[in-house]
């Protein structure tokens, strides 16, 4: 079966945010390049390493909306993983240049979650769509309400 096409267009001077034509939805992306550890014996990058470019974009999309983990962190904040999914559509090679989209995504009272989308910079190449699910739980673990700024990143990422 054919995946949904992705068709990002710039939104800002910079790229740093994209518009897909297809569903017209917002997404913030960056950019990385492939190294020769992310990939296996058979020359492609490792399953395993697409939640390290998730991380990557997460973290990339919080420090950019001027609330990076370090300071959720700080506040008293943790939000561990509870649920990944991950669909490939195309292979990943060493020095590949690729785009690491990413988005808000469901939001309830103590989860949320992010989506992704990987696409390989030079040839527009959709790699694979993706989600992580997080509690939100205080420093000894207790799941507790979404924390004002990360809901406030919610209510206001482009749309």
């Amino acid at each position: 079966m054919r995946p949904p096409p992705f068709l990002p267009a710039p939104l800002d001077a910079e790229g740093r945010y994209v518009r897909d034509a297809h569903d017209g939805r917002v997404w913030h992306r960056c950019r990385t390049r492939i190294l020769y550890a992310d990939t296996d014996r058979s020359q492609v990058v490792y399953h395993g390493n697409y939640l390290r470019y998730f991380e990557l974009g997460r973290a990339s999309l919080m420090r950019e909306a001027g609330y990076p983990y370090r300071e959720v962190e700080a506040d008293g904040f943790v939000y561990p993983i509870i649920e990944i999914g991950l669909t490939y559509h195309s292979p990943l090679h060493y020095d590949d240049p690729i785009w690491i989209h990413t988005r808000p995504g469901p939001r309830e009272r103590v989860r949320l979650g992010f989506d992704y989308v990987i696409t390989h910079r030079r040839t527009g190449a959709l790699v694979c769509r993706g989600f992580t699910r997080h509690c939100a739980t205080n420093q000894a673990g207790v799941p507790v309400g979404i924390d004002g700024k990360t809901l406030h990143l919610w209510q206001t990422f482009p749309r």
